[in-house]
């Protein structure tokens, strides 16, 4: 019977799919477990990878940093995945690093970060600071983003929300932007009365052109959104800019009171291109051929869009390398290229292992969807380690 099973399992290739499937993290990282699966089933109707058919093994850490570490031991050294596509908050994926690096496997990160680290065992298919975070704030301080001059910086009390605001602060001290001027704020996971938050909001905005930077994950956007609708407090008098809300956690939501609150991204899916046309297509097809949840008003976002061009490009590393060893694929991947859903040919950076990635600032609409106001010409490259942190010259590579 053994022998029977070793030849069955070399029939396939086994990929980890790491996702809170419950918890406050849920209604983040279901539809990128779901459209993992998608992108799954895609490549093995077209030919598996190398001849092979890849098999998803979905593990779910249920929002419980520990568990994902322990969640990922299992896929690679139980279950013997290929690679694992997995983690959204940076404490889940900190929480996996060692593990990645002892058993030396491959995790494929889809989601914007803070910076600050580079690791050999991960490609980061979401967004560095650069592509994110600062040029959203840049664009709050022009003139087209309302020449805000004070800013609230609030977010969910771990590490990416601190890091990305020490940035921040930094970035805004550089332009001038006085520490009385700067007011920070965090609130822990799950937190769900922003009254108290917003009616301090209101106050500060007093003292000048306000602007809101959140970095608040999970479903604690809901409660947070709803307030800002019950005080009334409008984009045209205090824009918040948000770097973890997308189409998906605003599905939930009444956004009459959000209009032209922004969020700053890499990919809408608003966007009009064919290969999006394409990929929004596939995906709600999906959606109702698997009898998801509320199939019919499936949306795509940026960390779907990240899953779906990691997978790909893992795929044409393996053909490139014609092997799934970890080493040979890290070495394929660098400079892998992929037309994306955004409109734009994503090149996965060859020392640096994160894509170089156009950047989009989107105002929400009454439909829940983004109206792109802004986005750069051409993808730009990661700078990993910010340059508005001392320390970091010289350190953009692995």
């Amino acid at each position: 019977m053994m022998g029977g099973v070793s030849a069955q399992a070399a029939d396939t290739i086994k990929i980890g799919i790491l996702h809170s499937l419950s918890g406050t993290m849920a209604i983040s990282e279901t539809s990128l477990k779901d459209v993992a699966l998608m992108t799954i089933d895609e490549i093995n109707a077209n030919g598996g990878v190398m001849g092979k058919k890849l098999e998803a093994v979905v593990v779910d850490p249920a929002s419980n940093w520990p568990l994902f570490a322990e969640k990922a031991r299992q896929l690679i050294a139980n279950d013997k995945v290929a690679a694992v596509f997995g983690c959204w908050t940076s404490v889940s994926r900190k929480s996996v690093l060692p593990v990645f690096k002892e058993l030396n496997s491959v995790l494929f990160y889809p989601v914007q970060y803070e910076g600050e680290e580079l690791e050999k065992n991960v490609f980061y298919t979401g967004a560095a600071p650069n592509q994110q975070a600062i040029p959203a704030v840049e664009y709050l301080m022009s003139k087209d983003g309302g020449a805000a001059k004070r800013f609230v910086l609030l977010g969910t009390d771990y590490v990416y929300p601190r890091t990305t605001n020490k940035i921040l602060r930094a970035f805004l001290k550089s332009k001038g932007v006085k520490e009385s001027d700067i007011d920070e704020v965090y609130t822990p996971f799950g937190h769900s009365d922003y009254q108290t938050i917003v009616a301090n909001i209101k106050k500060f905005s007093a003292g000048g052109k306000t602007a809101v930077i959140s970095t608040i994950n999970g479903d604690s956007n809901v409660p947070f959104y709803k307030e800002l609708g019950n005080a009334g407090l409008k984009a045209t008098d205090v824009p918040v800019v948000a770097f973890s809300v997308g189409e998906e956690e605003l599905r939930g939501v009444d956004t009459k009171p959000l209009l032209g609150h922004l969020a700053a991204w890499n990919y809408f899916e608003s966007v009009k291109n064919p290969v999006n046309t394409e990929f929004i297509k596939k995906w709600k097809a999906y959606a109702v051929a698997k009898k998801l949840p509320n199939a019919n008003t499936v949306v795509t976002n940026d960390p779907m869009e990240a899953t779906y061009v990691g997978i790909h490009m893992w795929k044409q590393a393996v053909e490139k390398a014609k092997s799934t060893d970890t080493d040979k694929v890290i070495a394929a991947m660098g400079g892998q290229t992929f037309k994306a859903p955004s409109g734009f040919t994503l090149t996965m950076d060859p020392t640096n292992h994160h894509l170089q990635k156009p950047v989009m600032i989107g105002e929400i609409k009454g439909d829940g969807q983004f109206n792109v106001v802004w986005k750069t010409k051409a993808p730009v490259r990661a700078q990993p380690w910010s340059p508005f942190i001392k320390g970091n010259e010289g350190k953009q590579q692995m």
